[in-house]
């Protein structure tokens, strides 16, 4: 608050949508230097058992990502899915150096229900604990490694998708590479006493500037990532989402998880529908819901998320449409108040993803 931030209601919490620089300054720092993101409204928690082998069966039997592979320190993407093969949510998982652990981050409006589903399937010999003491910040931007290192210099050594335990200025620290903004940057969870003293002593440097909800949600769209509860909802497989990446080889062939049946079909057989970059013509954004209609009006699909990018320097969108027209260079039409304004299918994502590899 007292950087004057403008307080909006998001999943049963306050939080910032801007500060008073505003979205697009916001966002444009992010790209350039080092965007602050205040993201404790995240769920962490937790799987406990005997050993590495009995937590990461335990977490396959829900998710379709190959956990058993990963390294210690290592982490990877993933989503909890329906009995029908939709999608509950979305995840990160990280292997703890600490042997038999899990740490997983899970999203904010979903992780009463996440907790609730992994404490319901989770196998016997297998313990949830939800770790509400902890806190989560974002360090975002091309120089956010700079602005870091000279904090906690071991920062340099972590790779994408990898976490390390380090000190930042005195001050207990788990640092993963990793974020949701297309640009290469860290996310750290920190005791929720420590959370302002962190919040604070970062941006004590003139690299970083803090950022809101509003940017956030141009910087992924841009990035073509996606928003549960817009591209991703409990009717909507990772196949269609284009999320296949997602689902190590092993996974695809052997299934043995939650809703693997239709994920498996769509596999061999193709999806019906496909998540899919839209580009505008002209300045008029089309927003979550816009009707996608083909050449000759049929309807073909629906807009999910969409605005203004200021790194495009126009309007860019994602929504899902019928396969047969989801090929880059598909010229189509939004249905904005009644009348069809053309648009192109483009190749996600909007703007390079620089992740550090």
């Amino acid at each position: 608050m007292k950087l004057g931030a403008r307080m909006v209601p998001f999943a049963g919490y306050d939080m910032p949508v801007q500060y008073p620089a505003g979205i697009i300054a916001e966002h444009n720092w992010t790209r350039q230097s080092a965007g602050l993101f205040d993201v404790s409204h995240m769920g962490q928690c937790l799987l406990e058992g005997a050993d590495f082998e009995t937590v990461a069966k335990a977490m396959e039997a829900l998710v379709p990502a190959d956990v058993l592979s990963l390294k210690p320190h290592q982490q990877r993407y993933s989503q909890f899915l329906n009995e029908e093969g939709g999608t509950l949510d979305d995840l990160m998982i990280t292997r703890h150096v600490k042997d038999g652990t899990l740490y997983v981050v899970v999203n904010a409006g979903r992780k009463e229900h996440d907790y609730g589903w992994m404490q319901k399937h989770l196998a016997e010999g297998v313990k949830l604990t939800r770790r509400d003491d902890l806190s989560l910040v974002a360090l975002q931007g091309p120089k956010g490694e700079e602005a870091l290192a000279k904090l906690a210099p071991a920062v340099k050594d972590i790779a994408f998708m990898h976490y390390a335990d380090v000190e930042i200025g005195g001050i207990s620290a788990r640092v993963s590479r990793s974020g949701y903004t297309g640009e290469d940057g860290f996310e750290i969870s920190v005791s929720s006493a420590d959370a302002s003293k962190l919040w604070d002593l970062l941006l004590s440097d003139p690299l970083v500037k803090p950022v809101g909800l509003g940017a956030r949600d141009s910087l992924r769209l841009e990035g073509g990532l996606c928003l549960y509860g817009h591209e991703l909802d409990e009717a909507i497989s990772p196949v269609e989402a284009d999320l296949v990446w997602s689902i190590q080889k092993r996974r695809r062939t052997e299934g043995g998880f939650i809703g693997a049946a239709r994920v498996q079909k769509e596999l061999a057989e193709g999806a019906a529908r496909k998540r899919v970059g839209i580009k505008p013509e002209g300045r008029a954004p089309a927003r979550d819901g816009t009707v996608v209609t083909d050449a000759a009006g049929r309807e073909i699909g629906k807009i999910t998320s969409g605005g203004f990018g200021p790194s495009v320097g126009g309007p860019v969108a994602m929504g899902y449409v019928d396969t047969a027209s989801a090929a880059p260079g598909t010229k189509i039409n939004l249905i904005v108040r009644g009348q069809p304004l053309p648009a192109e299918i483009v190749t996600l994502p909007f703007i390079p993803n620089r992740f550090k590899r």
